[in-house]
């Protein structure tokens, strides 16, 4: 019996994280589309205004100076192996499109989750075990709508918009290590850029970065919104716990869903 026991153990243990990731999954999903509904009701524009400011220009100078050093980056690398190939011209090519169909809404996603769904997640969590939602559930107003539904629009609308930003100045970027110190001709660089740059690819990034989008605010928000639910701890210990999950998860799915929508996409 003690045999069976431990030969079973595993696929027990397995089992139940596998049945919890799909239960939380499923919450997440019904809690998404309860607060999207919520997006729509009125006296919502200034507090979507106001995440905007916080989610959006706040983070675009920590976004475009990644983008710069990043575009800077891909440039050294792959002058060098291209030059192996006698193919410099293409730089331009190759830059733009890793840029603008990959790196472009994935790097973007991660910036802004670092920096602004880790604090989504804890502003939220923090209200939580201060017992704020509860208050604003005994004036009868639905946290949901005063709370999540802004930040998942603010979301929806700054992450497009950062990702162009991202794309632009990492190309800046690209033709500054290939024109500027490396001497590639820029006229062949920005003609290479012009020709390979299909609106496919544009579409591509910007469908990627509105996926990304959701999945940040309502694994930030669904994390922060249900700290005090946690079975490892409780408290302040709880916010801090809450907030590793929501910005390791939101990694994660960045990475897994970027696949996905690559596969439908191509």
């Amino acid at each position: 019996m003690d045999n069976e026991h431990l030969l079973t153990s595993p696929f027990a243990y397995l089992g139940r994280k596998v049945i919890t990731l799909i239960t939380e999954m499923g919450a997440m999903a019904i809690f998404f589309m309860k607060a999207f509904l919520m997006i729509f009701r009125s006296k919502q524009v200034p507090m979507i205004i106001q995440h905007i400011y916080y989610i959006g220009a706040t983070s675009a100078t920590i976004v475009m100076m990644v983008g710069l050093f990043t575009g800077m980056v891909l440039g050294l690398e792959l002058f060098h192996t291209l030059l192996r190939f006698g193919s410099t011209g293409v730089l331009g090519s190759a830059i733009s499109v890793a840029l603008v169909r990959e790196l472009g809404p994935v790097l973007t996603a991660i910036m802004i989750t670092a920096r602004a769904g880790s604090s989504m997640t804890a502003e939220i969590g923090v209200q939580r075990i201060s017992e704020q939602i509860d208050a604003l559930v005994t004036m009868r107003i639905n946290p949901l709508r005063y709370i999540v539904s802004p930040r998942i629009a603010a979301s929806i609308i700054c992450f497009p918009i950062l990702t162009t930003f991202f794309d632009l100045v990492g190309i800046l970027g690209g033709y500054f290590t290939g024109c500027v110190l490396l001497g590639l001709n820029y006229g062949t660089y920005f003609s290479r850029v012009q020709q390979s740059l299909e609106m496919e690819d544009i579409t591509c990034g910007f469908v990627k970065s509105l996926v990304f989008a959701v999945i940040v605010a309502t694994v930030c928000c669904f994390q922060g919104f249900f700290t005090h639910m946690r079975r490892d701890s409780y408290g302040a210990k709880a916010v801090g716990l809450s907030t590793t999950s929501a910005v390791v998860m939101s990694c994660v799915l960045i990475l897994v869903s970027d696949y996905v929508v690559s596969s439908l996409l191509i």
